[in-house]
């Protein structure tokens, strides 16, 4: 696949006109997985950070420009797709120690609110559902902006960030460390790079 989807042959990019926001761009989007990231990060040995992504997922925007309360969000990320840039501790998260691909192998995100903050920035609420557990989460959000790609493709941006306990959806997992504390954090933080292109 190229590195756009393809719709024509048009040379270069277009950006939106200026000033616009998201009143002009009320539709329905496909997130683009070749251009957006779902990543994590994750307290470990109480001294440093290791940073995590999952690379196979599938999800759909409904934005309300006028009335940004009926928008909508959409995500369903595959559990064995999950990346730290260490094999062993892949296969070790996908085990039955942690998310159990092999009876789950699907995290969903469907959303239930969302909210305007004023600007750019915007709050969406949804249920997370992991090993089967569905709990409320919340993801802050910026709008990065809009613009037409170079094969005609509509495009919306947004960056993201959340923060979730862990062990709320069952993943109580770890180890204690000689020196006091644990292996891994509770915590856990989500953050989002997503583009998405507006459906014909």
């Amino acid at each position: 696949m190229g590195i756009f989807s393809r719709k024509d042959s048009t040379p270069q990019a277009t950006a939106a006109p200026a000033g616009t926001g998201l009143a002009t761009l009320t539709g329905d989007y496909t997130i683009d997985p070749a251009h957006t990231s779902i990543g994590f990060t994750a307290r470990h040995a109480m001294v440093t950070n290791v940073k995590g992504s999952f690379t196979e997922f599938t999800g759909s925007l409904h934005l309300d420009g006028d009335n940004p309360a009926k928008s909508t969000a959409t995500l369903d990320v595959v559990m064995d797709s999950i990346d730290t840039g260490n094999t062993d501790r892949d296969t070790h998260l996908k085990s039955a120690d942690f998310f159990k691909t092999d009876e789950f192998p699907t995290m969903t995100f469907r959303s239930t609110g969302a909210e305007s903050l004023g600007g750019d920035d915007y709050r969406i609420t949804g249920d997370l559902s992991v090993l089967g557990v569905t709990r409320p989460i919340t993801i802050d959000l910026e709008f990065n902006g809009a613009a037409t790609d170079p094969f005609g493709n509509q495009r919306v941006g947004f960056e993201g960030k959340a923060e979730l306990l862990r062990s709320e959806w069952g993943l109580t997992w770890n180890a204690a460390l000689e020196t006091g504390g644990v292996l891994i954090s509770d915590k856990i933080k989500l953050h989002f790079d997503v583009s998405a292109i507006k459906n014909a």
